[in-house]
């Protein structure tokens, strides 16, 4: 029957049975090329998902081989199960959670039992390994969860101290153990500035600044400027600080990065530097410490009775220089260290009272009187730091009502602590001077930048 046909006609059919059995030869089969995968990547959680691209098999094709599970699936088309696109999860069993608002009054052993826990269980917690045991410290507005399993069983028990601090115990192979997990809050700069008419704090508050920040702004500026007497109206301040986030939420304020404060005209400026040891404070543009070697003021209080070498006394109504200045304070409320020493003396001191007497280097001694009680481990000998609590205000010796008697002298001559000039507390160092310059300009940079941004809203609020 070939012989029927040209050879022509022969030839064509041999090269047309050669280009199929080629092609069938390197399609891939229907199995592999279900197995084809388009991949994402989630650059968030980490993970990657796959999805299959188009299948153009019959559907009696798709259907018999979906039902196969995947690793099957994947091992007929002769492929590790990692190719195919998925990864092997273990099953998480599921937990359910009880939650408790602690209260004033409330026990661990109560909010066991409230979540249907008894002691023995709680015992078992809170003598777990690593930090379980920090469990047993309550403080009332705190939240507390426990979670079961399945079966009813705890399994996990969490206490939330703070928006960034949370004791997580979870239940082991060997029992409980217990870590605490602290999240790191974002800081974002804020700007704020305001004209005293009244009071800082009046004027802080109506420039948006917290309680908090309004003190801190005081303690920046407190060893030149005392804030009860030196401030006028008109005065002015501008403050970048920094507000803090949670999962993009403002929950709180941090720092001070930099601040201007402008009293009688004179311009005060601080910028907050960590140095290479990692130590923060505050310093002018030029490098030079904004803290003393003392603070001009040893208590937060007004001055009920100044220096005055002429004074009669109140009690005696005889003239007798008042070396020192009083400070009128409630009973209790905490003296500071004006600056680093050691305790000279502590104890009864006649008129005084209960005294504390700081020595200061070779030349100052600071005094502070008619304390109600010493602060802990104030005793002779003791080195104290800048800003410790010595004691607190209290009535003792001879007075007419409690307050704080303190003195300054300089080489046993009493000095008025209000006007003394105060030593400066130590610069930037020299051999940190071109890192900090560096610091500075950029500070100043998004200082003034922020200014310039406060100016532009208020002229266009005018407009």
């Amino acid at each position: 029957m070939l012989k029927t046909f040209p050879k022509t006609h022969i030839t064509l059919a041999a090269a047309a049975t050669i280009v199929v059995s080629a092609a069938v030869l390197m399609s891939p089969s229907a199995d592999v090329e279900a197995k084809r995968m388009s991949y994402t990547i989630d650059l968030e959680e980490g993970l990657a998902s796959g999805a299959a691209s188009k299948d153009t098999r019959p559907a009696q094709t798709q259907e018999a081989t979906d039902t196969q599970p995947s690793e099957d699936k994947a091992q007929s088309a002769g492929e590790p199960i990692a190719q195919a696109g998925r990864t092997a999860k273990p099953d998480v069993p599921k937990v359910d959670w009880q939650e408790f608002r602690v209260k004033s009054g409330d026990t661990l052993s109560s909010l066991f039992r409230k979540a249907g826990f008894n002691d023995g269980i709680m015992l078992s917690v809170i003598h777990g390994e690593g930090e379980a045991g920090k469990l047993q410290r309550l403080y009332a507005g705190e939240d507390i969860r426990f979670g079961v399993d399945s079966e009813g069983q705890l399994v996990a028990v969490e206490l939330q101290r703070s928006r960034l601090e949370t004791l997580k115990i979870s239940k082991t192979d060997n029992g409980f153990l217990g870590n605490t997990e602290v999240r790191k809050p974002e800081p974002r700069p804020a700007f704020a500035a305001g004209v005293i008419d009244g009071s800082l704090y009046l004027a802080a508050r109506d420039a948006g600044l917290n309680d908090r920040l309004t003190m801190e702004l005081a303690g920046i500026f407190g060893w030149d400027i005392d804030f009860v007497y030196d401030v006028r109206k008109g005065d002015s301040f501008e403050v970048v600080y920094e507000e803090l986030y949670i999962d993009g939420k403002q929950f709180d304020t941090g720092r001070i990065l930099s601040a201007r404060f402008i009293n009688r005209g004179t311009e005060n400026v601080a910028l907050l530097y960590t140095d290479k040891n990692g130590e923060s404070d505050y310093y002018t543009p030029e490098g030079k410490s904004m803290r003393k070697a003392f603070l001009r003021v040893p208590i937060n209080a007004r001055v009920s009775s100044p220096f005055n070498l002429q004074r009669r006394h109140p009690v005696l109504d005889v003239v007798r220089p008042h070396e020192g200045t009083d400070y009128a304070a409630p009973p209790g409320t905490p003296i500071k260290a004006a600056g680093s020493g050691r305790v000279q003396f502590a104890g009864w001191k006649g008129g005084y009272g209960r005294t504390v007497v700081l020595q200061h280097g070779d030349n100052i001694t600071t005094l502070y009187a008619h304390m109600s009680r010493l602060g802990k481990g104030i005793k002779n000998g003791t080195r104290v730091k800048q800003g410790d609590t010595i004691g607190y205000v209290g009535s003792s010796g001879m007075v007419t009502g409690p307050h704080l008697h303190y003195e300054f002298r300089v080489n046993g001559v009493a000095k008025n602590s209000r006007t003394v000039k105060l030593p400066d507390a130590k610069p930037v160092p020299s051999a940190e001077m071109a890192r900090f310059r560096q610091f500075t300009e950029q500070r100043l940079a998004q200082f003034n930048g922020f200014r310039e941004s406060g100016r532009q809203l208020a002229l266009a609020s005018d407009n």
